[in-house]
């Protein structure tokens, strides 16, 4: 069985390293996991991170899915990844690109950053769903890739905690938003932000929520919207 007869099933959402191995069977050196944080998010950039994990040590006690862990357990792991890893790399694009591109093309110019950013660098990429066309690099896209492969779900902690840790700074710069709890996702407190004091520069003008329907999706019209109507918050 090759890289690209290996599947994810219902059946085998279980964290581990035969995508790794079977990369590794066919003569590649340096596999890197590649996955995203932030894609749904009304503010702050999406965010991606590459890892190449060195297979010869120890992999950290509770890796998985960054969404299945504990904002502590993350920071812990997140650590030791970057301690051990032969490589690790974050890429980003924010908020006024991916009004401009779309929330897509903005994930996979961050994904093709991280990628373009490590050292040494990867010979073959395990990607959370996606395909990059804008890479000559051999690759698979697993569904759920961040629940079975560990590269990816490495790359899913080291991008959440790098993510996570930037809102929190934006937060002490735009404390009406709660930045520091939501991380910029959609929920009630935010959206009554919102209401009230109207978008910031992190915002995504073309997510809807973010903007009044009357003027959602205007995403050319950003600059006059941050610095006309809400200036107040820029």
């Amino acid at each position: 069985m090759n890289a690209f007869q290996l599947s994810a099933t219902k059946e085998t959402f279980t964290i581990g390293l035969d995508f790794e191995h079977v990369a590794r069977e066919e003569g590649f050196l340096f596999v890197a996991g590649v996955d995203e944080v932030g894609r749904g998010c009304l503010a702050g950039p999406v965010v991606a991170a590459a890892c190449i994990l060195d297979l010869s040590k120890p992999l950290p006690d509770g890796l998985d899915d960054s969404k299945k862990i504990t904002a502590g357990k993350r920071a812990a792991i997140a650590e030791e990844l970057k301690a051990t890893a032969i490589a690790y790399s974050t890429g980003q694009v924010e908020a006024e690109e991916i009004d401009r591109i779309n929330i897509l093309e903005a994930t996979k110019k961050a994904m093709l950053a991280a990628i373009e950013a490590l050292s040494p660098a990867a010979d073959y990429l395990l990607i959370d769903a996606l395909q990059l066309k804008g890479t000559r690099l051999p690759q698979k896209a697993i569904i759920k890739g961040d629940s079975i492969s560990v590269s990816i779900a490495a790359a899913s902690i080291i991008a959440k905690t790098y993510r996570d840790a930037l809102m929190c700074d934006y937060h002490n710069e735009f404390p009406q938003y709660g930045f520091d709890g939501h991380k910029g996702y959609g929920c009630a407190s935010h959206f009554a932000a919102l209401r009230e004091h109207g978008p910031c520069r992190l915002h995504r003008l073309s997510f809807r929520g973010v903007l009044p329907d009357a003027r959602q999706g205007d995403a050319e019209t950003r600059s006059e919207s941050l610095i006309g109507l809400f200036i107040k918050n820029t």
